[in-house]
């Protein structure tokens, strides 16, 4: 396995494959890496002669300075994972060189996300997705994948990137790959490490409170089901923000299930104590 911490040296060596027109995949990360992760990697080693992951905790898409000065990190650890699961090339730049001096980022500021950035974590978070849309598109240059890999557990984010690529005419597939869960259902999250016990435990609510939602759709409106979700959530003593029922394409909210067949997904994010935790569902197949 191969590390590299400047884009210079990742660059020379990838240019072997390109040169080869052998596919390289790419999985974006901030590190404090989990099974989710892992899952992506392994996802990108299964379709790819080459896989990058990068490990960089993005500063710019942090809203507040307190979660990012406590993100966990365990470089030691993620790279023993990696090495683990055969991972080619892992990319670990410092912050000045994902944002050297003088860098402009004319393209992802001209980009028009619409409802997908205003709804969600985009009103609760904002300039969240202007930090994620600047990065990813930051990494995309670096690296120059044929494919990307990403997990549905960010599902918004996942669709932004989308667009993201789709307005800027950039040359990588975006694979969107299934959320991995603990065993009592909890969403794998490198912020479940902050999580106490007494917190992990109710926690889990979230999971659950996501599959009874689909059960209670079929008997109820979606207002009530969002309300009912949020009670019981705040029964299990979590701190809802939000618990949206939308459309999966554009993330537009869901007033009424309707008779034909169309797919409608639960979003939710929720604290436990400090920690802020995000999971989605689907709730009516298409």
């Amino acid at each position: 396995m191969y590390i590299f911490k400047t884009a210079k040296d990742l660059n020379r060596h990838l240019q072997i494959y390109r040169d080869k027109k052998r596919p390289v995949g790419f999985v974006p990360t901030m590190g404090a890496l989990h099974q989710g992760h892992l899952s992506l990697v392994k996802r990108s080693l299964a379709d790819n002669p080459c896989t990058v992951c990068s490990i960089f905790v993005n500063p710019t898409q942090f809203n507040e300075s307190s979660d990012l000065a406590k993100y966990p990190r365990s470089p030691e650890r993620d790279l023993e994972l990696l090495h683990n699961v055969g991972c080619d090339v892992v990319f670990m730049p410092a912050v000045a060189e994902v944002y050297p001096k003088g860098l402009q980022f004319e393209d992802t500021a001209q980009l028009d996300f619409g409802s997908l950035a205003k709804v969600m974590e985009g009103a609760h978070r904002p300039g969240h997705f202007d930090g994620v849309a600047q990065v990813v598109k930051r990494l995309i240059d670096i690296v120059q994948p044929d494919r990307m890999y990403m997990g549905q557990k960010d599902y918004q984010q996942l669709l932004i990137v989308r667009s993201m690529v789709q307005q800027l005419a950039l040359p990588v597939e975006v694979v969107a790959c299934p959320i991995v869960r603990e065993a009592d259902g909890l969403a794998m999250s490198s912020r479940n490490q902050r999580l106490t016990a007494e917190q992990r435990q109710q926690a889990a609510a979230i999971s659950d409170v996501l599959r009874q939602a689909a059960q209670w759709a079929a008997v109820h409106t979606p207002e009530e089901v969002a309300q009912k979700a949020l009670r019981a959530l705040e029964e299990a003593g979590l701190e809802p923000e939000y618990f949206t029922l939308a459309d999966p394409v554009d993330l537009s909210p869901v007033h009424r299930f309707s008779e034909e067949e169309e797919a409608v997904m639960a979003f939710v994010a929720a604290r436990a104590g400090e920690i802020r935790l995000i999971d989605n569902g689907l709730v009516k197949k298409g």
